[in-house]
């Protein structure tokens, strides 16, 4: 079968030969560094994808990704609203909140706490609370009745359990003829949630009239109104536009207000640790660089034997830019295997480090979220792979530029 001079020349003079071991070894260098560039690259932003994933579906699918919230602390006659904003294009859910921070207390300990009063058969149309029960149901927060849903964290951190009863005590005083003391309500608990976030720690669900009842609000009005909706992106302009179509005295607020930061965080840290990583990838580039002009001074006479034989510089040019892609090639496609492999399989792997090890790398008490997610995305794994040949292609420039120059009666002056 007919193989191109240059293809064929080129990969003998990738494969390990008995004349220079030292070129060889140099060679299986600048594999392994391209190889482990590559990995480094895919298994890293997959985990930062794995966090703005994480951030997208955990946290912003608890908190609003928008309200739209009484002017004077109250909205009344909200129905309508509600029902307005329904039809409203891009908006997929409307519900009534009300919420209320302060602290819970239970078995002599006290955790602080922001407590959100819902409606519970609305709110699975703007949260995924209901599908994060752990133990218990959303369903059981009834009007009149004061039980509560607690995170997961808040619960251990309390002692409570379902059945446990715990005493919710807001900033606000009242007066009773003992004197002036806080406002306290007593909670039976009958749903645990978890997440997995940071939102296990400090977050508790009640009824809606329950909570209106501890703030003091009217019956029938509410705080606010959640909404979510189809693309979490729109939030910010849509609900300014949406407010002022109503006719209530309204103000908004949305999730880049309060959660913002910490998305923007994660895009620039996903682009800054790409960028450092690739450093990796530049590092074996270079390497390649070196290797290939050790075998160009180790070649010469190689080279000017070829030259005499009818080799054109451009055919030269050829075989030491296919040499040195071969190892970019072989670099690169092996680092995409292990990395894909180690993207899929790294939070099983570091779940079963934390089990046996009895460790735990990510604590929801300082980062928001307790395990390290991972999310490999196409787009990213194509340009790490296109970069790391480009750059090792590019590699092969100078060595090669250098070979085609050889004079073949220079070089075989002293053979």
């Amino acid at each position: 079968m007919f193989t191109p001079l240059s293809l064929f020349v080129g990969w003998r003079y990738t494969r390990a030969n008995r004349s220079n071991h030292f070129i060889s070894f140099i060679s299986l260098v600048s594999t392994l560094g391209l190889m482990l560039g590559v990995a480094a690259l895919i298994v890293v932003l997959s985990v930062m994808n794995g966090f703005d994933r994480e951030l997208k579906e955990r946290i912003l699918g608890m908190v609003p990704q928008a309200s739209i919230n009484g002017y004077d602390g109250s909205l009344s006659n909200w129905q309508p609203i509600r029902e307005q904003l329904l039809v409203a294009k891009g908006v997929e859910g409307v519900a009534p909140f009300v919420q209320a921070q302060g602290m819970l207390t239970a078995s002599g300990r006290v955790q602080p706490v922001l407590v959100t009063g819902i409606d519970a058969a609305l709110e699975a149309t703007v949260s995924i609370a209901a599908n994060q029960m752990k133990q218990g149901d959303l369903n059981s927060l009834k009007a009149g009745e004061y039980n509560i849903v607690l995170g997961e964290l808040l619960a251990r951190f309390l002692g409570a359990n379902l059945g446990d009863k715990v005493n919710l005590v807001l900033p606000e005083a009242s007066v009773s003829v003992a004197g002036i003391v806080p406002r306290m309500k007593r909670f039976t608990v009958t749903g645990i949630f978890s997440v997995g976030a940071e939102l296990d720690a400090n977050l508790a669900y009640v009824d809606i009239a329950d909570a209106a009842r501890l703030k003091r609000i009217p019956t029938g009005e509410i705080e606010g109104l959640r909404l979510k909706f189809a693309n979490l992106f729109d939030a910010p302009n849509t609900v300014v536009s949406l407010a002022r179509q109503l006719d209530a005295r309204v103000y908004t607020s949305d999730w880049t207000r309060t959660h913002g930061n910490l998305f923007q965080a994660i895009q620039l840290e996903k682009r800054m640790i790409g960028l450092l990583l690739f450093l990796i990838v530049f590092v074996a580039a270079f390497n390649i660089v070196s290797t290939l002009v050790m075998v160009v001074t180790d070649k010469q006479s190689d080279i000017a034997i070829l030259r005499t034989l009818g080799a054109t510089p451009g055919r030269i040019l050829r075989i030491f830019m296919i040499q040195g892609s071969l190892i970019g090639f072989i670099g690169t496609l092996l680092g995409a295997l292990l990395g894909v492999l180690l993207a899929l399989t790294v939070s099983d792997l570091v779940a079963w480090i934390e089990s046996v090890f009895g460790i735990q790398f990510l604590s929801a008490d300082v980062y928001f979220i307790s395990y390290l997610p991972s999310e490999l995305q196409m787009g990213d794994l194509l340009l790490i792979i296109a970069v790391s040949l480009g750059i090792s292609l590019l590699a092969t420039l100078y060595p090669a530029w250098r070979a085609a120059r050889v004079e073949p009666a220079e070089a075989l002056r002293y053979e």
